[in-house]
């Protein structure tokens, strides 16, 4: 065989391997709870986040919060929280009145909280830090700071450990968080065996779940070699679904116009979505996909799309009052409604919900 036929056959070899590889992963993920984000960038150099929630439970208590700068804050698991004032307002949508989910802040900070089965926050009498809920983890985030740059930072230097515990529907509070910035920055936090894992930089657009964040990026690496013009896995797994929207955010034109590029980024979304009602004998925690948010950073603007809803909704920053010592308000978006476009005179005073802890 000639030089140039083995390295084809390696290559073909290489390439079948790595396909079994994916395939087994993308099979093995196929019960975990599903959520995907990405990260487009328009023509203008503007950026927008889109993620979809898919969870089991339709009841979970789905809402909008506005909440001001100044408010006293702590990590919600008792003795020996972590504690702080938040610096900036924001906007979150929260799950069983119980965790944020997804937010942006007044500086243009979003972060999204997506389910990792495999995240282990450590023990925290054996490390001894401050405490914070997993319900309380982005909120943080989003109180405290305005770039990409300054989370990593900050995480980095390990100031709390995460303490989860289980949903009001048994699941456990598994999370991983992804963060952009107006200026494209980009980052990936995962806490394994005790540990806290970074991902920082512009490229790293795409998160869904399971696996852990370096084997997504693996799998995607090998699909990408094959290229989505040919093939592209299919089915709801995370791993597969990985796949589709970084091929799809890949392939989609960068729009000037501000209503394209929105509307880019909701039918990407869509198309990773899963269909209400779907589930899978034996994978109870196959979820359909309950609602979808796109987040325009540099109008600040929140889009939120309910599939139980006929029309997308949004509030608009500008007609949002941050202030210290503005109310708190809140609006319920888990329940069937009419109502479409800017919602910001929909929003009610509210109590702040408390941050998920563990049962004494």
């Amino acid at each position: 065989m000639d030089i140039n036929k083995k390295g084809v056959a390696k290559k073909f070899v290489r390439n079948l391997l790595g396909g079994a590889l994916a395939l087994t992963v993308g099979l093995s993920l196929g019960d975990a709870s599903a959520c995907t984000r990405i990260f487009y960038e328009s023509g203008d150099g503007d950026y927008i986040t889109g993620r979809s929630m898919d969870w089991n439970d339709t009841k979970a208590a789905m809402d909008f919060w506005l909440f001001p700068k100044g408010m006293q804050r702590n990590g919600g698991v008792g003795e020996g929280s972590i504690t702080w004032t938040s610096k900036y307002g924001s906007v979150v949508i929260s799950i069983y009145e119980a965790a944020t989910s997804d937010g942006l802040n007044e500086a243009g900070l979003v972060g999204n909280l997506l389910y990792l089965a495999e995240a282990d926050y450590g023990n925290p009498k054996k490390r001894g830090k401050p405490t914070i809920s997993v319900g309380a983890w982005l909120q943080y985030i989003l109180d405290n700071y305005a770039t990409v740059d300054e989370v990593v930072k900050a995480m980095e230097a390990d100031p709390f450990t995460v303490v989860g515990a289980n949903l009001p529907d048994g699941s456990p509070a598994s999370a991983h968080i992804a963060i952009s910035d107006p200026s494209g920055d980009s980052a990936i936090f995962e806490y394994i065996n005790g540990k806290l894992q970074v991902h920082h930089g512009k490229q790293y657009k795409v998160m869904t779940n399971s696996p852990v964040y370096d084997q997504q990026l693996a799998i995607n690496t090998y699909w990408s070699q094959i290229g989505g013009d040919n093939f592209l896995p299919g089915t709801i797994s995370a791993a597969d679904r990985f796949v589709r929207a970084s091929f799809a955010l890949k392939s989609s034109p960068k729009f000037k116009d501000r209503r394209d590029a929105i509307a880019s980024v909701f039918s990407q979304v869509r198309a990773i979505s899963v269909p209400l009602g779907m589930s899978s004998p034996g994978k109870p925690n196959i979820a359909s996909t309950l609602w979808r948010s796109v987040i325009d950073q540099k109008k600040m603007r929140y889009y939120f799309d309910s599939v139980i809803n006929p029309s997308v909704v949004w509030l608009d920053f500008s007609n949002l009052d941050f202030k210290s010592g503005a109310k708190v308000l809140s609006l319920k978006m888990d329940t069937p409604s009419d109502i479409g476009g800017e919602i910001s005179s929909q929003l009610k005073p509210a109590t702040p919900f408390k941050f998920l802890a563990p049962k004494s």
